[in-house]
């Protein structure tokens, strides 16, 4: 079998298993979100007790974001080293180009994890007990809730810039 369909094969395959594991990961990370937000408020009453789960949201949400980053990556050099003039990328990106926001789902599920932060952040609102409290709890929330907006701005950019780039390195080829 020659080196280029090996390869070809191969990438197509590991998109395949990337995309299968992040629609696994994502109920999994809320599942765990959930019970590590019911545990430690039962163990702990106090406002700081949000903090455990935020960070499995947003570990959970960097999980999905690498992959989802890599899974594009490797997309864009398929369609520029194995594709040219036609193949499954190059018709998605042109579909993506002539029909933007054509009714895809977020890849990122970045409007759900945004969702479940303000949540996680509910039990503080309800029961702080002073103003500095709720301040020093509200900055990490502030903080995961950009890192998901700055998350989805690079991935909606990336398939043009890797494009781009593949390009450049395939052009520069002797």
């Amino acid at each position: 079998m020659d080196h280029k369909l090996r390869e070809y094969e191969a990438l197509r395959e590991t998109i395949r298993q990337r995309g299968t594991i992040r629609m696994a990961l994502v109920p999994a990370i809320f599942i765990g979100w959930a019970a590590t937000a019911v545990a430690t408020g039962a163990v702990i009453t106090v406002a700081v007790s949000t903090l455990v789960p935020l960070l499995i949201l947003v570990a959970g949400f960097e999980a999905i974001f690498a992959l989802h980053m890599n899974v594009e990556r490797i997309g864009r050099y398929l369609q520029v080293f194995h594709e040219q003039g036609g193949g499954w990328e190059n018709v998605a990106a042109a579909y993506g180009q002539r029909f933007p926001g054509s009714g895809l789902p977020d890849p990122l599920f970045a409007q759900v994890f945004v969702c479940a932060i303000s949540v996680n952040f509910l039990p503080v609102v309800l029961g702080y007990e002073y103003a500095i409290e709720l301040a020093i709890v509200l900055v990490p929330h502030l903080i995961a809730v950009y890192r998901v907006r700055m998350g989805r701005g690079a991935s909606a950019r990336q398939r043009t810039e890797d494009l781009e780039r593949f390009i450049t390195l395939r052009n520069d080829q002797p």
